[in-house]
This record gives structure tokens, C-alpha cells and sequence, in this order.
């Protein structure tokens, strides 16, 4: 659109005028988070690495990060020096992309615990959805600053984000991936809300949502059994209660001061995936509830900053670019502390900066990285385009 063109041309000149450095608020958290991720990671998997390399090398896991750690920093300083305008431009690419990843992976997928999510690629093994996650959010984005006002309307804020978010959900609906089914539907309401869509929409929208995750439910067995278990762990204790009762031992044990750095006895493979999905367990058994509450606190203050980097962007595409970003660390850490404490079923959702995953990890360095590219913008005047 022309408009769009005049935008970008008049931002482009701008920046290159000179901009404000990156929100060094957030990024000083973002580190702090990093460090004690990486420390918490290496005391909850060290015993994890020993049995897997017979008593050799305690350091395996938190080696393994480390390097995708360093990876994600220099992606997270190279996307920080980037125009978002060239996010606005690589959407609809990065968005083909995605989607012809998700559909290699249900033909040429590897499978890792029985789940075929990760392909391989020169050696790389990755996970398409968390490109996915990313490029869905950079396209709503897009599409937000297109529609302007017409998101209020059906065809613009319902069948035209539908439409789009139809294309990465059904590649993972394939591959039996609820979890991410899930946080990224949940990510796109929060982006849908943002950008004008009419709330009883998203309510409808809601709705539906549910209606699908109980008929999803009743076909996958695996995902019933989730059910049961999050519902009453003690009834099988020794099956798909399990990891949930040792979940809660762990937190319990750990009282108001915790048992001490390194201390855990829960992480002598008691507990199933103790430096994934469930690190927080290990965190609150170590660090107690004192320690528990303030890495809380540190990942409410990121999201908080988060949120006042985009209310501070200077266009409709920046703030709904940001808002997306900071809501995929809120759902993902908010939905990874209330499996852990039962309050929700098991999803397979990863604490960000702190569960282990190369690929999840890199990228959402990344994805930092981009919203301290935007942070940037936060003492230019705005574009005005409209009631968001």
C-alpha cells in the first residue's frame, strides 16, 4: 500500500538520523534471568549427567545450553541493531517459510519421547514450531498496521486473523502438538485484543477454543490421560501420576529458604524432566518459596517492561510487534508455573531462560532481541495511524 511505503521511507530516514539506545531496564533483566537460568540449569541436570555419561561429566546439559545461550546472545545483539521495517517486509516470507517447515517436519520429522516435532537440517536439530510462535506473531503484527480501524469488523479482526492463524495451527494440529496449539491461540488473542478486534469475537473465539481442546482431548489418549492425572496424580501414583506428585514433593520439601544451591534430592531422577518442563520444581525445592517469588518477580518486571516498550512504540506494527513478543514470555512462563504446581495439566510448555532447549532458548534471545530494536523508538514521536 502506498501508505505503508510512506511510512516505512519516513521511519527509515529517522532512524538513520539517529535513535535512542536499547531499554537497558529490560535488558538488565533479561540477563539476570539468563544467569540464574543457566545456574539453575546446571544444578537440576547435573545429576541427569551423570547418569548419562556414567558419572563422567556433570556439566553435559548445561554445555549443550550454554553454546545455544551464547548463539541466542549474538542473534539477540545482531536482531537489536535491525529496522523493525524489515520485519514488516519479511513477514509474509518468513510466514511461507514457517509453514513449509511445520509440513517437512510430518514427512521427514525426527521423533524424540515418541513425538515427531524436530527435523534435522546439516545437523541442526530444531523445532519448526518455535519459528512458527515468531513468524505468527511478526504476520499479525503486519496484518494489524493493514487493517488499521477495519479490525473491529468481522471479515478484517475475525476471518482475516482466522485465516492466517489457520495456516500454522492446522500443520501442528497434524502433529499432534497441543502445547503449542495451545500458546500460540492464546498469544493471538492477546494480538487480535491489541490490535481493535471486537471482544465479543474473542469471547466467541474462547469458546470455541475450549469446545476444540475437550474433542481433542477425547481422541488423543495421551491428552486424556494428562486429565486424569492433573486431576487425581494420587490415583496412579506410579504411572501418569507420577512426575506430578514428585513435581509437589520437591516444591513442598523445599519450605520458606529452600534446601540450598545444588542441594535438591529430587533431581536423582525422582523427577521425570527435571531440567525441562519442570526446573521450577528444583528451583523451588533449592532456592524455597522465598527464591521461587523472586525469580517470579524478575519475570513479571521483563514482561511489565515488555508491555511499557510497546505502549512506548512509535507506529501500530512496533507496539502490536512488541505486545506479541512479551505476551509469548508471559503465556509460556504462566503456563509452565501452573503445571508445575498442578494448578493446570501437563502441556510440555518450557520456562523460558531457564528449561533446557537449544532452540527455544536461541530464539527467544531473538525475539529479545527484537524488542530491544524497538525499544529504540521510544523517544521518537509517534505515527499516527488511527485508533489502535
Amino acid at each position: 500500500m502506498a501508505s505503508d511505503t510512506f511510512l516505512i521511507a519516513k521511519e527509515d530516514r529517522r532512524l538513520r538520523n539517529g535513535g535512542a539506545s536499547v531499554d537497558k531496564v529490560f535488558l538488565l533483566i533479561l540477563l539476570t534471568l539468563l544467569a540464574i537460568g543457566l545456574s539453575m540449569l546446571y544444578s537440576a541436570s547435573s545429576a541427569q549427567s551423570e547418569y548419562d555419561t556414567g558419572y563422567e561429566i556433570s556439566t553435559r546439559y548445561l554445555q549443550k545450553q550454554a553454546v545455544c545461550a551464547g548463539i541466542g546472545l549474538v542473534t539477540m545483539f545482531f536482531f537489536s541493531r535491525i529496522n523493525a521495517n524489515f520485519w514488516y517486509r519479511a513477514a509474509w516470507p518468513l510466514y511461507g517459510v514457517s509453514i513449509a517447515l511445520l509440513l517437512l517436519v510430518l514427512v521427514a520429522g525426527e521423533s524424540v519421547n515418541g513425538a515427531r516435532r524436530w527435523i534435522n537440517i546439516a545437523g541442526l536439530q530444531f523445532q519448526p514450531s518455535e519459528i512458527a510462535k515468531f513468524t505468527m506473531i511478526l504476520l499479525f503484527a503486519r496484518l494489524t498496521r493493514s487493517y488499521g480501524a477495519d479490525a473491529r469488523k468481522f471479515r478484517y479482526g475475525v476471518v482475516g486473523f482466522g485465516a492466517a492463524l489457520m495456516g500454522i495451527l492446522i500443520p501442528l494440529a497434524l502433529e499432534k502438538h497441543l502445547s503449542a496449539i495451545m500458546l500460540i491461540g492464546m498469544v493471538a488473542v492477546v494480538m487480535m485484543f491489541v490490535a481493535g478486534t471486537h471482544p465479543k469475537w474473542l469471547i466467541a473465539g474462547a469458546l470455541a477454543a475450549v469446545l476444540f481442546v475437550l474433542v481433542y482431548i477425547s481422541f488423543m489418549g495421551y491428552a486424556g490421560d494428562r486429565v486424569s492425572a492433573w486431576l487425581h496424580p494420587e490415583h496412579d501414583p506410579g504411572d501418569t501420576g507420577y512426575q506430578i506428585l514428585q513435581s509437589l514433593y520437591a516444591i513442598g520439601s523445599g519450605g520458606l529458604f529452600g534446601l540450598g544451591f545444588g542441594k535438591s534430592k529430587q533431581k536423582y531422577l525422582y523427577l521425570p524432566f527435571q531440567y525441562n518442563d519442570y526446573i521450577f520444581a528444583i528451583i523451588c525445592e533449592e532456592l524455597g518459596l522465598i527464591g521461587a517469588l523472586c525469580i517470579i518477580a524478575l519475570f513479571a518486571m521483563l514482561i511489565l517492561r515488555g508491555f511499557w516498550i510497546a505502549l512506548r512504540s512509535r507506529d501500530r506494527f512496533s507496539t502490536v510487534f512488541a505486545a506479541g513478543l512479551t505476551a509469548l514470555i508471559a503465556v509460556q512462563t504462566i503456563l509452565n508455573l501452573c503445571v508445575v504446581t498442578n494448578l493446570l495439566p501437563s502441556t510440555g510448555i518450557a520456562l523460558p531462560f531457564f528449561s533446557y532447549g537449544g532452540t527455544a532458548l536461541a530464539v527467544n534471545l531473538g525475539e529479545m532481541g527484537v524488542l530491544l530494536s524497538i525499544s529504540r523508538q521510544r523517544d521518537q514521536t509517534k505515527i499516527q495511524e488511527g485508533i489502535l
